[in-house]
């Protein structure tokens, strides 16, 4: 059974940083394409960053520039180092996985994290 849990959120002043992880149960991990998504109070989900296993990232136009998705596969961990915070980042991060391609953009992600809240004061 895949498990995905999240850490690392927490509440920070506009223009600091967090850096969230993604401790995954599986070992599958290390083929599988890795997302992260976020979502707003009132608001969809939102994806934000997806990275191969060749650690290729994609990024949302809104987060181009600031955040920075990683992997360890040796460790199973995803990570989104996450700069220069607006308060229009605050949401509900979760991680996901999905199946092996080299277009984890457009994959259907099968298995989520419960989230962390990440908060960004003005």
């Amino acid at each position: 059974q895949v498990q995905l849990v999240e850490s690392g959120g927490g509440s920070v002043q506009s223009g600091g940083s967090l850096r969230l992880s993604c401790a995954a149960s599986t070992s599958i991990y290390s083929t599988a394409c890795m997302g992260w998504f976020r979502q707003a109070p009132g608001k969809e989900r939102e994806k934000v960053a997806t990275i191969d296993r060749n650690s290729n990232t994609n990024y949302a136009d809104s987060v181009k520039g600031r955040f920075t998705a990683s992997r360890d596969n040796a460790k199973n961990t995803l990570y989104l180092q996450m700069d220069s915070l607006e308060p229009d980042d605050t949401a509900i991060y979760f991680c996901a996985l999905g199946p092996s391609s080299s277009h984890c953009w457009a994959v259907v992600y099968a298995y989520w994290g419960r989230g962390t809240q990440v908060t960004i004061g003005s």
